[in-house]
């Protein structure tokens, strides 16, 4: 396996409120994406993802059903966020996306809340394998605008779920078989809001290497205008 990050402030952001988790050795990886006023969208993000490595860390050695433990891992992180934005004037109203990915064996859960985004590239093709919890995604999943529409939509950043936001949330969770070749890529949605996944394939497959495949991506969405924080993980199977 091998796997490289990124993460960019952007062109228009003074703040970067993205955060990147990377753990090879228990086959976790994830990228989140914070909102909240005065840096609390970082707070948001940094803090799920040390909860949430901190509790996979202590459980998984305990645990014959790895897909039902990140999920309830993501549900305390969701607690946890929840907590210190009730107890901390400055942090409420904060939240953040959370897309994970365990590895175990041959097979991948992801677990996912809010619209970062986690690819499968396989062969010739990619497929979005997370659905975006936003008021954008929803139109686009029932068929009532098309993902090219989507991506300049005015509300596309209205989110429907967020970790933090609400005592409890609602995790989706997918399981997939992996093979060698493949290749999984977490994302924030400054990279999608700029690229479709027919681009980001292009673009990875263009170059040799992880390293090479995330700066490139980086480097199209701050060409594209760079209006959010960039924050990528790839990794090849």
């Amino acid at each position: 396996m091998r796997w490289s990050q990124i993460t960019e402030v952007g062109l228009v952001r003074s703040e970067n409120e993205d955060s990147l988790l990377v753990c090879p050795d228990i086959g976790l990886f994830v990228v989140a994406d914070g909102m909240g006023g005065h840096q609390a969208g970082e707070v948001a993000s940094r803090q799920a993802l040390v909860y949430l490595e901190r509790y996979l860390r202590r459980e998984l050695p305990n645990t014959a059903d790895v897909g039902k433990l990140v999920v309830e891992a993501m549900e305390q992180a969701n607690r946890h966020v929840y907590e210190m934005a009730c107890n901390d004037a400055n942090l409420q109203g904060m939240g953040t996306t959370v897309t994970a990915c365990l590895l175990s064996g041959d097979t991948v859960y992801v677990a996912h809340v809010g619209d970062s985004r986690a690819y499968l590239l396989r062969g010739n093709t990619i497929k979005q394998v997370t659905d975006d919890h936003s008021l954008v995604g929803e139109l686009v999943k029932n068929g009532s605008i098309t993902e090219d529409l989507a991506q300049v939509h005015p509300r596309r950043n209205v989110l429907t779920q967020a970790v933090g936001a609400m005592t409890n949330v609602e995790v989706d969770l997918y399981k997939l078989v992996l093979y060698k070749g493949d290749r999984l890529l977490l994302c924030t949605d400054g990279l999608t809001n700029h690229l479709v996944g027919k681009e980001i394939h292009a673009i990875v497959s263009s170059v040799d290497t992880p390293d090479e495949a995330v700066k490139k991506l980086a480097n199209a969405a701050l060409e594209q205008g760079g209006t959010d924080n960039v924050s990528i993980i790839l990794i090849e199977i």
